[in-house]
């Protein structure tokens, strides 16, 4: 079973797959304030610009973290 959860803000909505993680913590290292796995939910998608947010999850080495863009309405 897969377990996907998706955090948004109004540009990006990042998704986590936290069987593919691999816990090398370059994330919240890199952001701290977006990425904090003490807190619930431990990402907040609208903490940081979302330039910063995509290049932090490009450097995800498990591809647990990735994203897509939102779809204007």
């Amino acid at each position: 079973m897969t377990i996907r959860k998706e955090y948004k803000n109004k540009e990006i909505t990042i998704i986590w797959q936290p069987t593919l993680c691999t816990h090398s913590t370059k994330c919240f290292k890199s952001l701290p304030n977006a990425f904090d796995p003490r807190r619930k939910p431990w990402i907040i998608a609208d903490s940081e610009p979302s330039e910063k947010l995509i290049e932090t999850i490009k450097n995800c080495p498990s591809g647990a973290l990735s994203f897509v863009y939102n779809e204007e309405k």
